[in-house]
């Protein structure tokens, strides 16, 4: 059955939910009240549903889209890199040379790079490589942080407050020994970090350098250098997952910015506007333990690693972040939003932390300071989700789950950030008077 303009969104939904388990090809995508929620088109700051509701889009896909939806050079250089060059599945292209050596030339810590398809194997190949070359089995994550869905991390994000403080696996099926195997910290706690290093082997330290997954928690001065400290002290791999900071925050990364270097970094989401590529660099003596190089002891493989046309995606988007001021336009939308946001609460007498960094923003209905996971218990979850809810009706889309960040796109306008202040007061307004 083809999609008229005569089909509706139940219809539409009504067909996913008969072959697809849930209706939907990733756990996240099904939300609460939007299950009929179909999209049918994007363009730059938009997206368009099945209804034909436009909405302004501040989701972005969970970040992807850093210069907007469908960019016109970043999809005209796929296209060209279809016409010329298909995947062969032997050798390499001129393509992923080009793009290994831009990612080599920005990334601090990459000495050597392999790419990917999603972040969550590039996380995956980091712990890998790490027990790998340490010959140890522990590994550290944080409350909070999120690094895709292998075993060994699928475990304490947003933890029930009964959850906190112990093993919190995402999924059923894994094996006991796997998740035990994590050690899970508390973020800007050192010295909880330095309390588990002391008691086991500890493989690798594992943490998105902003836990962008609970919305922004920064990490406070000293943090990101004490786990550097700490790994280097005990032979342990530092692993930055940078697929959401990475190309978002600056082309080096965070660590560029935090000036703490990781020795391996994992890179995805806005390296390639959309186009499913990601990364894994870091130090030659770590990643030249893959067996990419014959002979090494760490397995890697995949045939659509290198893909030529999302390698051609992710080289057009670095390119255009070096060309045009997307980082100074994105951060000056954020940090005017974040600015009018906070004013706006106060005007309201609403308690509330307007937290975000760059083109992330978000805010926490609660008293702070918010400084790991365990603050963000305190979260008003209904007016969270109440608000983005009643978002929708004029014509804005934050996603209305807990805690889930927001994003600016070069796409976006100042005039966008005035609708959108004027929309969040609205709505929360609203949302506030029904209780």
């Amino acid at each position: 059955m083809a999609v008229t303009p005569e089909t509706n969104a139940a219809e539409l939904a009504a067909r996913a939910a008969r072959v697809i388990p849930g209706g939907v090809n990733s756990g996240q995508r099904r939300v609460p009240g939007l299950e009929e929620l179909v999209v049918t088109a994007t363009s730059g700051a938009t997206f368009t549903d099945a209804e034909g509701n436009t909405y302004t889009d501040y989701h972005a896909a969970c970040g992807p889209p850093l210069l907007g939806h469908n960019d016109p050079d970043v999809d005209g250089a796929v296209a060209a890199a279809a016409r010329s060059v298909g995947l062969m599945g032997v050798g390499v292209t001129p393509i992923e040379i080009e793009l290994a050596e831009r990612i080599c030339d920005l990334v601090p810590s990459v000495e050597r790079v392999l790419l990917t398809e999603t972040g969550s194997e590039a996380t995956f190949h980091a712990i890998r490589v790490s027990r790998a070359a340490t010959g140890r089995r522990h590994v550290i994550k944080f409350q909070g942080c999120y690094h895709g869905w292998h075993d060994s991390v699928a475990m304490n994000v947003i933890s029930l407050p009964e959850n906190v403080g112990r093993r919190d696996p995402l999924s059923k099926g894994v094996l006991p020994e796997v998740t035990e195997a994590t050690i899970v910290c508390r973020f800007n706690d050192a010295a909880d970090v330095e309390r588990a290093m002391s008691e086991h082997d500890v493989a690798a330290i594992i943490l998105e350098p902003i836990p962008h997954n609970i919305g922004c928690v920064l990490p406070e001065p000293g943090f990101l250098e004490r786990l550097r400290e700490l790994a280097t002290a005990h032979g342990t791999v530092l692993i930055f997952d940078e697929v959401i900071t990475g190309f978002r925050h600056a082309l080096g990364g965070y660590q560029s910015i935090a000036g703490v270097t990781p020795d391996l970094t994992a890179m995805g989401k806005a390296m390639g506007n959309g186009w499913p590529v990601s990364a894994l660099g870091g130090k030659a003596e770590l990643m030249e333990m893959f067996s990419t190089t014959p002979g090494r002891p760490a397995f890697f493989a995949g045939t659509f690693n290198g893909h030529p046309p999302t390698a051609a995606a992710a080289l057009a988007t670095i390119e255009k972040l070096q060309r045009e001021p997307v980082h100074e336009h994105v951060f000056a939308l954020g940090e005017r939003t974040r600015q009018g946001l906070r004013e706006l609460y106060e005007r309201l007498g609403v308690e509330a932390v307007v937290a975000g960094f760059g083109s992330v923003f978000l805010t926490y209905f609660l008293a702070g300071p918010v400084r790991s996971y365990d603050d963000l218990l305190a979260n008003d979850v209904d007016l969270f989700i109440g608000y983005r809810r009643e978002l929708m009706k004029h014509g804005i889309f934050e996603l209305p789950l807990n805690l889930k960040r927001s994003h600016f796109s070069f796409a976006h306008t100042d005039d966008d950030v005035d609708r959108l202040l004027e929309a969040t007061e609205a709505a929360v307004t609203t949302v506030l008077s029904t209780r």
